[in-house]
């Protein structure tokens, strides 16, 4: 059967979610404990490459089951096998042709940028210190601004194969900043994502924050497709995915 596994990690101490030769992933520490219960190394295919760093709360992947571990049981049982910091939290049959990634319709993250002299030792693997006071309102007045259907090659990182095939063009349906005990939270949903655009939007977004930047300005950086244009791109340990939407 085909199975759709829900995951959350913190990605601390890991090169992303991909596979890499050389480094520890979230994948292949994942694969790791699937073999140890299963007695194979299942084809995963997850819903995104998530960056060294990144977490996750509600990460999707699927593969494809012939095992005898009751669904109900696998999350247990490979949780058993994995470090603290990956837990599997649900297992589910899905229709044959369900993929994680072509599947998903639209994917949240979330930013968190503290604003303080201080880290808070309690969540600095999970936000972004910024020394400066910020301006809420201008935050959210430029976050405001990358809603819509544009071409974000201005928030793409150089590199980036798919900006090379000029796939550029992204619908944001959400995009807004809120704040509390001196933490700011940048949280967008959108159709797809470029590399480190969330996270330069992020850095465009702190920008007006800062007074660094005219939040109106948003639209001509857009349109400009100048990535110079846009904000910096800020530390992985901010960002987070939050969850993934399929019909």
């Amino acid at each position: 059967m085909n199975v759709l596994l829900w995951l959350a990690y913190k990605g601390t101490n890991y090169a992303g979610f991909q596979v890499q030769p050389n480094a520890p992933t979230v994948c292949s520490t994942l694969q790791d404990a699937m073999q140890a219960v299963l007695g194979c190394r299942p084809d995963v295919k997850g819903c995104s490459r998530t960056d060294a760093g990144v977490h996750a709360r509600r990460f999707a992947l699927n593969f494809h089951y012939d095992g005898k571990v009751p669904l109900r049981q696998l999350p247990l049982a490979f949780n058993a096998h994995l470090p603290p910091d990956i837990r599997v939290l649900e297992a589910l049959s899905v229709p044959e042709d369900f993929h994680a990634r072509y599947a998903a319709h639209a994917k949240t993250y979330a930013y968190r940028i503290r604003s303080g002299a201080v880290d808070d030792p309690f969540d600095s693997d999970f936000t972004y210190r910024v020394a400066a006071p910020l301006d809420l309102a201008a935050m959210q007045r430029a976050a405001a601004g990358f809603v819509g259907t544009h071409d974000f090659l201005a928030l793409c990182a150089s590199g980036s194969s798919v900006a090379a095939r000029g796939d550029t063009v992204r619908t944001v349906s959400a995009c807004t900043v809120t704040a509390a005990d001196g933490v700011y939270t940048l949280t967008v949903t959108a159709d797809g994502y470029l590399y480190n655009m969330v996270r330069i939007l992020a850095g465009t977004v702190l920008q007006a924050g800062r007074g660094k930047l005219d939040p109106a300005a948003v639209p001509t950086i857009l349109q400009s497709r100048d990535r110079s244009r846009a904000g910096p791109t800020l530390p992985a340990c901010g960002l987070c995915l939050l969850r993934v939407d399929y019909d």
